[in-house]
């Protein structure tokens, strides 16, 4: 993600295209829950941590974080023998721009 794609104007294919993948990443609940607990905890979390407060299993966390981490909403960083999972600030900042620009009203 660039900082044109929060720009008003055109719809591109390019936006267009980025957009749809934010929206089917989204389109799960679940994720939709992540992406929550992650924006109010306002840190980085392992999967452990998620398990704990979620009602779903590891293997299923870790599959929602890499959909999400694909689109850019998570970003994962390595920290020693685990992986602590936080929201993209910048990417969220850019989704009302988003959905404004779908709406036509850039």
């Amino acid at each position: 993600m660039n900082e044109t794609e929060c720009e008003p104007g055109a719809l591109s294919h390019e936006d267009a295209a980025t957009y749809a993948a934010w929206f089917k990443a989204l389109a799960d609940p679940m994720r939709v829950r992540l992406l929550n607990l992650l924006a109010a905890e306002r840190r980085a979390m392992t999967v452990g941590e998620i398990v704990e407060r979620l009602p779903i299993g590891q293997s299923t966390v870790s599959h929602h974080l890499r959909i999400l981490a694909e689109v850019r909403f998570v970003l994962a960083e390595r920290q020693g023998t685990s992986t602590r999972h936080e929201v993209n600030g910048a990417c969220l900042e850019c989704f009302p721009a988003a959905v404004r620009a779908i709406m036509g009203q850039a």
